[in-house]
């Protein structure tokens, strides 16, 4: 293996995160518009081809580690394919996907004879209700159907994904605790960060960690720190002390993690994104649609790494909130 890809800042880039289609079923107000959302054409999406193209190429630079996202993904016609064709590259030893769940029930199985063995689950209000109201679609009964299943076919742990928000999912802190703790399924809560369509985040409406841990201790006892087998992962685990349930937090925006980031993005429009919140992009599309060789498009993966920037810069008045929303640059 050549040299990896490493930034300014000593930090080796061996993940990769692959959005497969910006289009999603659901509206979440902190990720999309609630209405007249203009999708990419079909035409302006990478195929299953140049991903594996892409990816042939990258691995030779150390890139291990696969995260398939969107939009929602399981909308993307025949994802298993996807997963199947990634699975089959030696180099490739993680494939994780993240998922609203809404498909998951019908697709779980097929997704894990393809290969892929971590799932996400993007949930954050276990109540159909409030489910509404973050999501503005029906489907809360679909997505606990969809990871009953994936905990049914063999994925092993799910995890689920919980956007904590002050004012809306404070009441949904304690039944995740409880859904840890009887189902098996790994919650993280991840605080609000400034990638909703509509530029409406406020730093006052992020619900903070130390508060979500102060909630779950008080219910139910200590939660104690797990150590981390992947010093670069963005959540800090516990466990609650009988050993019983397992918590994520991701606190992007009250303790960033920049520092030991060591992942960058491909869009479905075949963009490199070397930070969730760059407002730099670097055209991979045309490179794999112009003939480039290998050589040309590792040239210009190296660009976008070596100017990564050292943080995101959230806490700072130099904060610049991306012109893409979250669900166009991919979870």
């Amino acid at each position: 293996m050549n040299q990896p890809l490493v930034d300014t800042f000593g930090r080796a880039h061996d993940n990769l995160r692959i959005s497969v289609t910006d289009r999603c079923n659901i509206r979440c107000f902190y990720c999309m518009p609630a209405e007249n959302v203009e999708f990419m054409p079909k035409s302006h999406l990478l195929t299953f081809e140049e991903i594996e193209r892409f990816l042939k190429v990258v691995v030779k630079r150390g890139v291990k580690k696969i995260r398939l996202t969107g939009g929602e993904p399981l909308v993307r016609r025949d994802l298993h394919k996807l997963v199947q064709q990634i699975a089959l590259i030696p180099e490739i030893e993680d494939i994780g996907l993240t998922t609203n769940g809404i498909l998951l029930a019908e697709q779980a199985e097929g997704l894990y004879q393809a290969g892929l063995r971590r799932i996400n689950v993007s949930l954050d209000a276990l109540d159909p209700v409030k489910f509404k109201e973050v999501t503005r679609r029906e489907g809360y009964e679909k997505v606990i159907e969809g990871i009953e299943a994936a905990q049914r076919v063999g994925f092993k742990p799910v995890k689920v994904n919980a956007v904590s928000i002050k004012g809306l999912t404070e009441d949904q802190i304690i039944p995740f605790g409880r859904m840890a703790r009887e189902t098996g399924v790994e919650i993280r809560f991840i605080e609000f960060m400034p990638l909703d369509a509509d530029a409406a985040w406020q730093r006052d409406k992020v619900l903070f960690a130390r508060d979500i841990i102060d909630t779950l201790e008080a219910e139910f006892g200590t939660l104690k720190p797990r150590g981390q087998l992947d010093p670069s992962a963005p959540a800090t685990d516990f466990e609650f002390a009988d050993g019983v349930g397992r918590i994520g937090i991701i606190a992007s925006v009250s303790q960033p993690f920049c520092g030991k980031c060591n992942r960058f993005r491909l869009t479905a429009d075949g963009k490199i994104r070397n930070c969730l919140f760059s407002l730099e992009e670097t055209d991979i599309k045309d490179l794999l649609r112009g003939d480039a060789t290998d050589q040309e498009i590792l040239s210009a993966v190296e660009q976008s790494i070596t100017s990564k920037k050292e943080g995101h810069e959230i806490n700072s008045a130099r904060f610049i909130q991306p012109d893409r929303p979250m669900y166009s640059i991919g979870g």
